[in-house]
């Protein structure tokens, strides 16, 4: 859900970079070099946001098939998503805690061995 939010934001920005670059194209507008470096900024920051966003849905495309990969880099995605005040920290300490956790590594070592992991108990017989 974080990489899709991120990639929303990353077309909205680019949305919003089209929106300044026909300000600069208007021959009859006086802020030229505003809308230039607005348009330049909006360009960079959505496509930072699209590839942010794309590589957390990769890494949880990853982590959904108990990819050993997908885990180191989902580690790495929440250490990085500690510094995104508010939403992205909350959102990096719940997945180190969940990561971390002996149960939470179970579920990749059984994986890299070839064993699909329980859902739950077994059904009582």
């Amino acid at each position: 859900m974080w990489g899709a939010l991120a990639m929303l934001v990353g077309a909205s920005m680019l949305l919003l970079a089209t929106g300044a670059l026909a300000q600069l194209l208007d021959p009859a507008a006086s802020a030229g070099l505003a809308a230039g470096l607005t348009a330049s900024i909006f360009v960079v920051v959505g496509l930072f946001a699209l590839l942010w966003g794309g590589a957390h849905v990769w890494v949880a495309m990853l982590t959904r098939r108990r990819r050993p990969a997908g885990r180191v880099l989902l580690l790495a995605l929440a250490i990085t998503n500690l510094l995104m005040l508010p939403f992205g920290t909350a959102l990096g300490i719940y997945a180190l805690w969940v990561l971390l956790t002996n149960d939470g590594r179970r579920l990749f070592e059984t994986a890299a061995a070839g064993a699909v992991p329980k859902a739950g108990p077994a059904p009582p017989v």
